[in-house]
């Protein structure tokens, strides 16, 4: 049972409108897929949620941001094809590139729609969730008492205090952005993350006046120096970009009758600036949606950043309690597959272990930027190893310069690291910025996964020519720099 106060169970008990096995609060990946993954065992179930029934992803995330990308590479494509003895004039309908954005994400949230029409009515619940100091669910008018909460509220925005009432209507976040119903002329976008490289990118390459501010001198949270230098090189080309910068303030002011959005900064030199232009995309992250819900009532203590202690990162459960948080809502990695395993599992806990319950293990950490190049983190950062007196490592590079396939495309900047065991010749981790970093990625993270060793991974076939031969080339430098036993590859030259 939820925490109880010493005083007043008998009225606060007498008052519930609803006895549950499990309430899930929030129907984004995580919850949706507990809900799911519950019900299997539990009939006696509710889900309870506060804006729309899709996803983060679909609806605010990584979907609209990947067509806007879309977009902006075919521009790309075309503007740049000159290099190739190919010319071609572009123009970019800005009303038509945003009505897709919204008509393609709507279209995948179709479907997410359809599945959630298709749970029954009295399980769902359409409402922002409190929990009150008998640890009761509040919401609407109901109040429900529930013997396992599974919480999957999301996160939200991040944004710095006073800047939504300084800056007005010129305001933008990744969730209001993908509204705009044209590309505006500028825009400023505060933060180098993810988010924030991703849209000022391709909203560069659609023709709007991109400058992207960012305190410290990295991009993407890179950890590693020689990577995040490549990075920012690769990146410069196309980007205006203020690394380094302190934002003083922020505003609006009328010119020549129009409202624009200002940033007064210093510069990585220290010298005052300021920034004019149409709005101001604040990109610094984003913070779950708890503090408000009372999880303290249910025994959940918070850290400083809102981060709930004494978390299980494999089932989102607290403690010895009956109250699970997954996804974004439990700020550990705010990535949808993480989201989805983590929802997955905590819906299987709650199924007592019965034939249905399974519980997926960690995933090998894994993150990717879709900007061009894109930017590809995998298993352990090189400050974590570096950190762990146990670890003998190596690094394995190749630059993607001058790589063949990558030069024939066109798509020659990048820089992949492999960080190997020289005690058990296997991966620790990667980063990387580069083309077809999603794949080269993907490929590593599989072979941490299944602790594939540098010579399994070698005696794989590398197609020829492909970009991913310069996965091949960065596992053969770690193969040398540990002195893996290896057959060379001049074998032809002792034969007849």
């Amino acid at each position: 049972m939820n925490k109880q106060p010493e005083t007043g169970v008998d009225n606060a008990a007498s008052k519930v409108t609803r006895k549950v096995s499990v309430a899930v609060i929030g129907a984004g990946t995580a919850g949706q897929n507990a809900f799911r993954q519950a019900s299997k065992i539990h009939d006696d179930i509710v889900i309870i949620n506060d804006g729309f029934w899709t996803t983060t992803c679909i609806q605010v995330g990584c979907m609209p941001s990947k067509l806007l990308i879309a977009a902006a590479e075919r521009a790309h494509d075309a503007e740049s094809s000159a290099t190739f003895g190919v010319h071609a004039t572009v123009q970019i309908d800005g009303k038509q590139v945003m009505q897709r954005v919204r008509d393609e994400r709507n279209h995948f949230a179709s479907y997410i729609k359809k599945q959630v029409e298709g749970w029954p009515d009295d399980k769902k619940i359409d409402g922002r969730a409190h929990i009150n100091k008998q640890g009761l669910i509040e919401v609407n008018d109901e109040l429900i008492e529930a013997e396992q909460i599974i919480i999957a509220t999301g996160s939200s925005p991040f944004i710095p205090d006073g800047w939504t009432d300084k800056l007005g209507d010129t305001i933008l976040t990744s969730d209001s952005v993908f509204e705009l119903t044209d590309l505006p002329k500028s825009m400023a976008v505060v933060g180098a993350g993810a988010i924030g490289l991703e849209i000022a990118q391709a909203l560069t390459r659609l023709g709007v006046d991109v400058t992207l501010f960012n305190r410290v001198k990295r991009v993407a949270g890179l950890k590693d120096d020689d990577i995040n230098n490549k990075a920012i090189e690769c990146l410069s080309g196309e980007l205006t970009m203020h690394l380094g910068s302190k934002i003083n303030n922020v505003g609006t002011q009328i010119n020549a009758e129009h409202k624009t959005a200002f940033i007064d900064y210093e510069d990585s030199a220290r010298e005052s600036k300021q920034w004019q232009g149409e709005y101001v995309l604040v990109a610094t992250g984003r913070r779950n949606n708890i503090k408000q819900l009372g999880v303290e009532n249910l025994g959940v203590e918070l850290d400083d950043k809102n981060r709930p202690k004494d978390l299980s990162k494999k089932t989102g459960k607290i403690g010895d309690s009956n109250v699970y948080i997954v996804g974004d809502a439990n700020a550990h990695i705010p990535l949808l597959h993480v989201a989805s395993d983590e929802g997955y599992s905590a819906g299987s806990m709650v199924c007592e272990n019965e034939e249905n319950a399974y519980i997926r293990p960690p995933a090998t950490p894994f993150s990717i930027v879709f900007c061009s190049p894109q930017i590809v983190n995998v298993g352990m950062s090189l400050p974590e190893i570096q950190q762990d007196s146990n670890l003998e490592h190596v690094i394995g590079s190749v630059s993607f310069d001058n790589q063949g396939r990558s030069r024939v495309m066109g798509v020659n900047c990048g820089l992949l690291h492999i960080y190997g065991c020289k005690k058990t010749d296997k991966i620790l981790g990667a980063s990387m910025v580069g083309p077809d970093a999603e794949y080269i990625g993907h490929i590593l993270a599989s072979a941490i996964t299944n602790d594939l060793s540098v010579k399994d991974m070698l005696d794989t076939p590398f197609y020829h020519p492909t970009i991913l031969e310069g996965l091949r080339t960065a596992l053969r430098d770690v193969q040398h720099k540990m002195e893996i036993p290896y057959q060379y590859q001049d074998t032809q030259k002792n034969s007849s």
